[in-house]
C-alpha cells in the first residue's frame, strides 16, 4: 500500500511537471520571450540574453559577512569589511543579487520607474537566491515602505512588489502593514551620505497595534537598492525599537561602497 502511494504520488509530480513544462511552450509561442533588460530575444520566459548576463556583475562570495559588500578576494569565512568595522550598521546583515551597474540598473529602473511590474517576480526569483540564508529561520517579511503622498503619484511600491514575491517563493510571512513611513522625505537619488541620514531621520514608524506581530520576531526587509544603507537603517532602527528581535535585509542590487 504504502509502495503505491509513493508511486502514485511520483505520477502526479511528473504529471505536474508536463503540465509546467506544456504551459510555458504554449506561453512562449503566444508571447516570444524577450531579454528582461534589452528585449532581444531568448529562449526562455524570465532570462537574460547572453550579452546582459554577461554584463551583470553577480555578487557572489567572498562578500562582507555583514554588509554584503564584495571582496577582491577571499580573506575569509566571516570577514567584515572596513565599512562594515567602522560604522557598524544598524541591521544585522544585507545581501544583493548585482551590483548596481549596467544590467541591474536597467532593471531596477524598469521596475521603479517604468511600471515594469513583470519584471518584479523575476528578480525576486535571484534575491530568494541570493539570500537564501536570510530566509533559513522564517523571518517575517517587509517592504520598506512608501509615504502616502508618493504612493498616491507612484500607484505602487515597487519594493513592497519585490517583497511581496519573495514571501510567496520561499513560503515566508509577508506583513506590509508592520512599517510605515510616517515623513514625506526626498528622494535620495543625488543627495551625499550625510544628506541621506538626515533626509531618513525619523521617517518609519511601527504602528502600536502591530508591535504584537513583531516582537521577538526576526525580519527581513526588502528594497530595490542599497546605496549608502541610509533608508534600511533607518527602517530597521524603527523595528528594533518596536521589539524585533533582529533585522536583515535583501536588495536587489547594492552601489560599490567606494561608489558612495
Amino acid at each position: 500500500m504504502l509502495k503505491l502511494q509513493h508511486s502514485t504520488a511520483a505520477m502526479i509530480s511528473v504529471s505536474k511537471q508536463r503540465i509546467n513544462h506544456i504551459r510555458a511552450l504554449i506561453g512562449n509561442m503566444v508571447i516570444p520571450p524577450v531579454c528582461l533588460a534589452c528585449d532581444a530575444h531568448v529562449g526562455d520566459q524570465g532570462s537574460l540574453c547572453p550579452q546582459c548576463w554577461g554584463e551583470m556583475l553577480f555578487i557572489e562570495k567572498p562578500y562582507c559577512a555583514v554588509t554584503g559588500a564584495p571582496f577582491g578576494f577571499d580573506i575569509g569565512e566571516g570577514s567584515l569589511s572596513a565599512d562594515a568595522i567602522a560604522n557598524p550598521p544598524v541591521f544585522a546583515r544585507a545581501r544583493a543579487v548585482a551590483q548596481y551597474d549596467a544590467v541591474a540598473r536597467k532593471l531596477v529602473h524598469g521596475l521603479k520607474f517604468s511600471d515594469r511590474t513583470d519584471l518584479a517576480p523575476w528578480m525576486a526569483q535571484w534575491m530568494v537566491r541570493a539570500g537564501g540564508e536570510l530566509l533559513n529561520d522564517r523571518p517575517v517579511i517587509v517592504g520598506v515602505p512608501l509615504h502616502g503622498r508618493r504612493m498616491f503619484f507612484r500607484r505602487f511600491n515597487q519594493s513592497a512588489e519585490l517583497a511581496r514575491h519573495i514571501a510567496k517563493i520561499s513560503e515566508n510571512r509577508y506583513t506590509p502593514q508592520i512599517l510605515q513611513r510616517i515623513r514625506a522625505t526626498r528622494q535620495q537619488v543625488g543627495l551625499r551620505a550625510k544628506e541621506r541620514l538626515a533626509n531618513v531621520r525619523g521617517a518609519f514608524w511601527v504602528p502600536p497595534d502591530q508591535k504584537i506581530n513583531i516582537k521577538g520576531r526576526r525580519i527581513l526587509l526588502v528594497d530595490d537598492v542599497l546605496t549608502t544603507g541610509a533608508t534600511l537603517n533607518a527602517a530597521s532602527r524603527a523595528l528594533l525599537r518596536a521589539g524585533a528581535q533582529s533585522v536583515d535585509c535583501l536588495t536587489f542590487a547594492r552601489v560599490a561602497p567606494d561608489a558612495n
